[in-house]
């Protein structure tokens, strides 16, 4: 019996992309997407801890963007354009939430520690797991398996606004600022 939410295609260690084809889970395009999920999820978590409303409408963009992301990482046929392609338009979007957020906080002098605030941590750890969906998807890039260089750039701005909220978590909960490398306890 085969319910609506699992199908038992994938019990023999493979995944479907959109196109044609199955390839192994641990294939770099399953990979590469799946990270892409992950940092959604943790941007998510973000989303639900900040309280910030006009924060959480740019965090629920940015998901939005990546699921278009990671579809275009799951297409193999160039024939498959049945979905829009990503296009440097979000990235000058992204880049303008940069802007906006650079006027707003003051950058540290030196490393910070993540884990002040509940919000601030939950975009920390959204920013390491941007910055691994960045590598897998520059793998692919470089190997020539995506064309679409504006995927790769998304990520590494997208790596840089998780750092300014984080940052910015802690204006808003009032807190002087994130702990540092060097301080001692």
């Amino acid at each position: 019996m085969t319910s609506s939410i699992f199908k038992g295609t994938g019990d023999d260690g493979y995944t479907g992309l959109l196109g044609k084809g199955r390839v192994p889970k641990y294939h770099p395009r399953p990979e590469a997407y799946g990270a892409v999920d992950e940092a959604s999820a943790t941007l998510g978590l973000a989303r639900a801890l900040t309280e910030s409303p006009e924060i959480a409408q740019v965090i629920k963009t940015i998901q939005r963007d990546l699921v278009k992301l990671m579809t275009e990482i799951a297409v193999v046929d160039p024939g498959f354009s049945k979905f829009d392609r990503f296009d440097v338009k979000r990235v000058k979007w992204l880049e303008k939430q940069i802007e906006l957020l650079e006027q707003q906080v003051e950058l540290p002098s030196e490393f910070v520690i993540a884990g002040d605030s509940p919000a601030g941590a939950a975009f920390d750890l959204a920013r390491a797991t941007v910055r691994r969906a960045e590598r897998h998807v520059a793998k692919l890039f470089h190997e020539g398996e995506i064309r679409n260089h504006e995927l790769l750039r998304y990520l590494n701005r997208l790596s840089s606004l998780c750092f300014l909220l984080f940052l910015n978590e802690y204006k808003v909960a009032g807190i002087e600022g994130p702990s540092l490398v060097s301080d001692s306890e």
